[in-house]
């Protein structure tokens, strides 16, 4: 028998406007409203709204919070001070990745972790199988509503609804403050786009009101509701990982690219291990890619040297709609995975000629 499909409280509002709701992540999701293409466009030169309200969140509170995050992450969260997010990682005990998550400092002994949406039970699971110093988990991501105001006329656009200087949250830092008529409501500058912009939590009992609050604020701007197809091209262009995809249970933080976010001045899950990985090198890396050969790439499309050898595969693949050709991502033996590389990606019987490049694909 098929589970049935968990709803974002503003479920009815979303099929209300016409979008097409697609199963993701256990939720019924809207993955767009008009066209892929045209919402991409939005965000990228104007302001758009994703209800991202799957997402999940943890409460981690008590004297012995900062002990547990510092035990299962990959960064170190004894940086962070209040009101300031970081990206970070969950490794598992066998070299790969539980999850990517943010770690939100709220305040001395409370921190938010945000999570994927399709791994809020395995990621609860994990975290709480390390909490034997008695800290205090809270699972709150059904009582909250998450809305992703991204674009770069987002802090014009929503301006009148706080009197939080909004132009003051710089980028992984965020305020908790009065937001559309509620009091208490986390604003926060991390994005998933690279468009600039904001991400909103909100109780969900407000969910409507902030969602009519930000689109009656933001029509001087032609502001729009972006579903996760957009989403998707969006965080390519920017090389952003997408967890599933990308990284998993059995790539290494090393090999993903996420060496930045792995901290070795602390003990955490698998550390010793990793530490020993950095030290004799990765046999595969995460490479950005774009195409020279007319062609889209996809998820699990052979990635050959100019041999016609399998060196990898794509993980992620897009047309980038900024860019006109293909981009992607995808992992290569460590000697193919130099920037400038000739690759060809093994498309219906053809290898087409693709370049391994620097991040970010897209200069917003």
């Amino acid at each position: 028998m098929e589970t049935e499909l968990k709803k974002v409280a503003l479920n009815d509002l979303h099929q209300n406007l016409g979008a097409k709701m697609v199963p993701f992540a256990g939720y019924n999701m809207p993955v767009r409203y008009s066209s892929d293409i045209e919402e991409h466009n939005t965000v990228r030169n104007g302001v758009g709204v994703f209800d991202v309200s799957h997402m999940g969140e943890f409460i981690v509170e008590g004297p012995n919070a900062l002990d547990l995050i510092q035990r299962v992450t990959s960064n170190d969260a004894s940086k962070l001070v209040d009101g300031q997010a970081q990206y970070s990682c969950l490794p598992n005990e066998d070299g790969g990745i539980v999850d990517d998550l943010l770690v939100y400092k709220l305040k001395d002994d409370q921190y938010m972790l945000v999570v994927n949406a399709s791994n809020i039970e395995k990621d609860w699971n994990w975290i709480n199988k390390y909490n034997t110093n008695g800290a205090v988990l809270k699972n709150v991501s059904d009582d909250h509503s998450l809305f992703a105001v991204q674009g770069p006329k987002a802090t014009e656009a929503l301006q009148s609804l706080t009197s939080v200087n909004l132009s003051d949250i710089k980028f992984y830092t965020f305020v908790v403050g009065p937001f559309a008529g509620v009091d208490y409501v986390i604003i926060s500058a991390t994005g998933y786009t690279g468009a600039g912009g904001f991400e909103i939590y909100v109780n969900n009992k407000y969910a409507e009101q902030v969602w009519n609050a930000i689109f009656e604020a933001g029509a001087a701007y032609d502001i729009k509701p972006i579903g996760l197809g957009a989403r998707d091209t969006l965080r390519l262009e920017m090389g952003y990982c997408l967890y599933g995809n990308d990284i998993t249970d059995t790539t290494s933080p090393l090999e993903g690219g996420l060496g930045w976010v792995t901290k070795f001045t602390k003990e955490f899950t698998n550390s010793e291990n990793l530490k020993k990985q950095k030290e004799e090198g990765v046999k595969r890396k995460l490479v950005a890619f774009k195409m020279i050969d007319k062609g889209i790439p996809r998820s699990h499309y052979e990635l050959q040297d100019a041999n016609q050898n399998v060196i990898g595969e794509v993980t992620s693949g897009t047309i980038s709609p900024m860019l006109g050709y293909g981009i992607g991502l995808g992992y290569v033996t460590t000697e193919n995975s130099k920037i400038g590389t000739e690759i060809f990606v093994g498309v219906r019987n053809k290898s087409l000629k693709a370049e391994i490049v620097k991040l970010p694909f897209y200069n917003a």
